[in-house]
């Protein structure tokens, strides 16, 4: 089998507190996968998710993306390659145009001209949002926002595209345009998410953290129909959602 372009072993995470968020994590992902990550809050994802570009460094074990260890040396490479996309598309725009916001991150990196204009171009045709590109973010809705941070990663042309409850406060129509803007995607997806039916949608692959372990890799219709599993480490189901009358959804 191929080397995974997300390879975590072993890793473990202490606060300075004494609050010990990861207790021996392992966590295998292979190019084109669509992965989500679940559990309860203060399972332990966000400090997952700040180890993957070297935000927080692994007090035990390690964590390497294609091979190249996520460390000092190596932190602006894996940047580019792990694109975070926050909660808050507000938290990641912060430009006077759609364009500059894009443009940011290529730009830091050397990109100028007309091949900037195209790296640009291309971010935003991935989302939807070319006809933007000279807009405030500020005049876009939200869902809008959404697409334009996610655009912002593109951009950077990751190997990792991980999202943070990224149908969170999306209308049902935003929600689902988001989901096909997804699921076009050539890039290898990791989701964090408490939203079970949209995991179920979009990503094959579910792990579920619960204090600070990883309890279940499986697929996510395995998991979500898994009673004992689910009550066992706090998931729970929107009221009315039966995962067994839609079926294992993605492929």
């Amino acid at each position: 089998m191929s080397i995974p372009v997300l390879d975590v072993r072993e890793l473990s995470y202490a606060y300075p507190d004494g609050h010990r968020a990861l207790s021996g994590v392992d966590l295998h992902v292979h190019a084109g996968e669509r992965v989500a990550l679940l559990g309860p809050n203060g399972a332990g994802k966000t400090t997952l998710v700040l180890h993957l570009n070297g935000i927080l460094t692994p007090q035990a074990g390690s964590v390497s993306v294609s091979g190249l260890p996520v460390a000092k040396p190596h932190l602006q490479e894996i940047r580019r390659r792990v694109g975070i996309v926050f909660q808050d598309p507000d938290d990641q725009l912060f430009m006077g145009t759609v364009r500059q916001d894009v443009a940011f991150g290529p730009a830091n990196l050397g990109v100028r001209g007309a091949a900037l204009d195209r790296v640009v171009e291309e971010a935003l045709a991935q989302v939807g949002m070319v006809d933007f590109v000279d807009r405030p973010p500020h005049h876009l809705s939200y869902g809008q926002r959404r697409r334009v941070a996610v655009a912002t990663v593109l951009a950077m042309q990751p190997e990792i595209l991980v999202l943070d409850e990224p149908s969170s406060n999306l209308d049902p129509a935003s929600r689902r345009e988001l989901a096909d803007i997804l699921r076009g995607l050539d890039v290898t997806v990791l989701m964090v998410t408490h939203d079970l039916p949209y995991a179920l949608e979009l990503c094959p692959r579910s792990v579920v953290l619960s204090d600070g372990a990883l309890v279940a890799d499986g697929s996510t219709y395995a998991l979500l129909t898994d009673r004992e599993l689910m009550s066992r480490n706090r998931l729970e189901l929107p009221l009315g959602f039966d995962p067994q009358a839609v079926g294992n959804l993605p492929t």
